[in-house]
């Protein structure tokens, strides 16, 4: 099983037109991360796109370079892209220039998005959310097939037998297709033989088995091999006490999840309701490198998952604590959890 790391880059709003230096500070800090990731042997790090003043990353191929510059191992991939709101020719040419950087270690994570801020940035209709995804990751599939396109669609202007450029030094750039709550949208991953990352931001893992299996099924019905990749993302802090994991994480947590809550008329998050999502069985990977390792053993045994991404929370946590967690995830659970699972690292 794949091990890897994800940020979304939070960032307290400085809502200035210039000048930015905690923006500065916040990405060369995913840049050490991204190192960091790669020196204690993890297999992948992921770097999520918004367009809002509380996250830094609005061009996740551009963070992606950086850190491919600084590391010599680790998988570099979007989580996601939102591709609804951009063009899938440019996304292919940035993430085939990635793959040239890195020597062959990009992949897309293509997904809808969580938030919309996106879709009247770049002109986009709401009402056309889901025909928008679908049109263009038609696209970028076929972009990713051929050198040479043509192709015409409703919401993009038609491409007559043009040739896209560069092309990436991987045969093709693995895509995948993020979902949160979705089910349609993990069937449509497998019905075109994609992986899948299913994100459990919320409620507990054992809810979210029903999408692997549709996806799987999807998969089989469609003719493509039945072990289709399969990720799962969680929010993740590791510290050496598991008191101490929580206490560093719950600030940086809640912080960031009653921001969210209020636009979205959740509740507040409770330090109780925090310790019980953390819990053995709960969404939240928030503790010491056994009680981790567990977890990622039994959400193993939920999802028969082939890789797993830990989300980490940047705003409101102390970078050297970060740094650490990643570096106990790599150098301490990772060996541990292939232990138990019996199988070796991926790459490397």
């Amino acid at each position: 099983m794949e091990l890897g790391i994800s940020s979304f880059g939070e960032i307290a709003p400085a809502h200035v037109a210039g000048g930015d230096t905690a923006a500065a500070q916040r990405t060369q800090e995913l840049v050490a991360l991204g190192r960091r990731a790669d020196e204690a042997s993890l297999d992948v790090v992921a770097i999520g796109e918004h367009h809002r003043a509380d996250y830094v990353v609005s061009s996740p191929e551009m963070v992606l370079a950086a850190v491919a510059a600084v590391s010599s191992r680790v998988r570099l991939t979007s989580a996601v892209t939102v591709l609804s709101s951009t063009d899938p020719v440019r996304t292919f040419q940035n993430f085939a220039t990635l793959d040239l950087i890195s020597n062959g270690r990009a992949e897309i994570i293509a997904g809808r998005g969580s938030f919309i801020e996106s879709f009247p940035l770049f002109g986009q209709d709401l009402q056309d959310y889901d025909a928008l995804f679908a049109e263009k990751l038609a696209l970028l599939l076929q972009l990713n097939e051929q050198e040479i396109v043509t192709w015409q669609g409703k919401h993009r202007a038609a491409i007559a037998s043009k040739g896209v450029y560069p092309r990436p030094v991987q045969p093709k750039l693995p895509i995948w297709i993020g979902v949160g709550g979705t089910p349609a949208s993990a069937a449509r991953a497998g019905s075109l033989g994609l992986g899948l990352t299913i994100a459990i931001l919320g409620g507990a893992p054992a809810q979210y088995v029903s999408f692997a299996d549709l996806h799987r099924r999807a998969a089989q019905q469609a003719g493509h091999p039945d072990a289709l990749p399969l990720c799962i993302n969680c929010h993740f802090h590791i510290a050496e006490n598991s008191k101490q994991a929580a206490d560093e994480f719950f600030p940086a947590y809640s912080l960031v999840m009653n921001r969210i809550g209020r636009e979205r008329g959740w509740p507040p998050m409770s330090r109780q309701q925090f310790d019980y999502l953390r819990g053995p069985q709960g969404p939240l990977f928030v503790g010491t490198p056994q009680e981790i390792t567990a977890k990622l053993v039994y959400l193993h045994g939920l999802f028969g998952n082939t890789r797993f991404i830990g989300q980490l929370m940047l705003e409101g946590m102390p970078h050297e604590a970060v740094l650490r967690s990643t570096e106990l995830f790599g150098q301490v659970v990772a060996p541990a959890v292939r232990e138990q699972l019996g199988v070796t690292a991926s790459i490397g």
